[in-house]
């Protein structure tokens, strides 16, 4: 379309820049409602699977909107960054890791604005949408300004709208979940919200960094209250105690209660975002502490393993889960890696099951078969069925050794035999 028949200087309404699991389902969801968005990507293989209608991860209901807005052409596609500057709102959702020495990574935000300043011109609107640093977003603005000597607020616009949706629940969520924007200058807030105002979900207004903050904090917070009930697993093995039952007497009839089951916490948000703090924190070392308890389930749980089994080395062992959390397909940072590893090192023969991912994996029955301890390490819902705890029975053993810090099956123990859990699944 021309400008003529647009009313727009802009062909495209908004796009997207990166398409990975925060960007592709924004992308399908404001093609879904009517807008004209480009998608850009570098990864051309993940360029051709989308433009196959195929979705290369796993998202609720984006299958059935992919095939569509391809089809209608309200999203088009490019590997070239500067296409983005065919729309009106850039959206950036590209990756924002953190060096291994607790320092923000800035070299892909960089990049992004280094491709689009020379082709930002008067009335473009650029978002960050990715997990940033306190003080990104100002960052962005004045390195535009800077290099092209725009007025921030007011001939360009620049914006923080942080993306707080839980994995595999984008289509829920983003109707329901306050859309926080956090402007630079003048009107940069009041354009932003314009991209956003064709979801439900209620704009919030503040500042960029206090919406950065609130983007960070809030995976700090799930982090740290996970290492909690970590923490007293292995609190309640030192003293010969049952954590379950622990977690009971603090949460039963108690107005301030609330401590969640211990787990593997992982995933590529929790186990990073705390960096974003701890690179000029007040208090350094306390948010490493949150992150050496949750990093320290996998040792803790091949260790009390070892204990009760006199040794791994030679035996076999199955793991299921590679996912970093139940009922999705997503490995990074999966804290399931690292207890093969550490399950590799001490020589055990480590078979792996996992319905959802896209690693390969051998069917339950083969990870089971004859396998001396089972580690459950991640709790999806096939899982938690108690036919699995009758094949675990009959494929390793009644003496098997059965590892469920998750307490899939109700049995409110972390190391137990297979015939004790099955016994426990039964009787309830």
């Amino acid at each position: 379309m021309d400008e003529a028949e647009t009313g727009s200087p802009f062909a495209a309404d908004a796009a997207v820049v990166g398409l990975g699991r925060v960007g592709l389902p924004l992308a399908l969801t404001l093609a879904d409602r009517g807008l004209r968005v480009i998608g850009v990507d570098r990864d051309e293989a993940r360029l051709r699977t989308i433009g196959e209608k195929k979705m290369p991860f796993a998202e609720r209901g984006a299958e059935q909107i992919l095939p569509k807005v391809i089809e209608q052409r309200s999203l088009t596609l490019s590997k070239h960054v500067t296409s983005a500057a065919g729309a009106r709102h850039i959206v950036l959702t590209i990756g924002t890791p953190s060096f291994s020495h607790i320092e923000i990574d800035m070299r892909d935000i960089r990049s992004a604005l280094d491709d689009l300043s020379s082709v930002l011109r008067v009335g473009h609107c650029l978002i960050l949408r990715s997990t940033v640093a306190p003080g990104t977003t100002e960052f962005a603005a004045g390195y535009l300004e800077k290099r092209r000597g725009f007025s921030i607020g007011r001939e360009v616009f620049v914006a923080h709208v942080p993306e707080r949706i839980a994995a595999g629940r984008f289509l829920e969520e983003i109707d329901l979940l306050p859309c926080i924007v956090g402007g630079v200058g003048e009107r940069s807030g009041e354009v932003a919200a314009e991209l956003f105002g064709c979801f439900a979900a209620r704009i919030v207004q503040t500042s960029p960094v206090e919406a950065e903050l609130a983007k960070i904090w809030t995976n700090i917070f799930r982090y740290a209250n996970f290492a909690l009930p970590n923490l007293l697993m292995m609190d309640c093995e030192r003293h010969g105690a049952n954590v379950f039952e622990v977690i009971e007497l603090i949460n039963r009839d108690y107005p301030r209660g609330g401590i969640a089951k211990p787990g593997l916490t992982g995933g590529t948000c929790l186990r990073k975002d705390f960096a974003f703090s701890e690179e000029r924190s007040n208090a350094p070392g306390m948010l490493l502490a949150v992150s050496r308890v949750n990093e320290s389930v996998p040792l803790f749980l091949l260790e009390g393993a070892k204990r009760r089994l006199g040794g791994l080395s030679g035996r076999k062992v199955a793991v299921l889960g590679l996912a970093f959390k139940a009922d999705t397909d997503d490995e990074r940072d999966s804290l399931s890696h690292k207890l093969i590893r550490l399950l590799e090192r001490e020589l055990a023969d480590v078979a792996v099951h996992d319905p959802h991912v896209e690693s390969a994996t051998v069917s339950l029955e083969e990870a089971l078969q004859g396998a001396d301890a089972v580690f459950v390490a991640t709790n999806h819902s096939e899982t938690r069925h108690e036919e699995v705890l009758r094949e675990i029975a009959a494929l390793c053993g009644g003496d098997c050794l059965v590892i469920d810090p998750w307490d899939c099956w109700g049995a409110q123990t972390v190391f137990a035999c297979a015939s004790e859990l099955l016994g426990t699944a039964l009787a309830a």
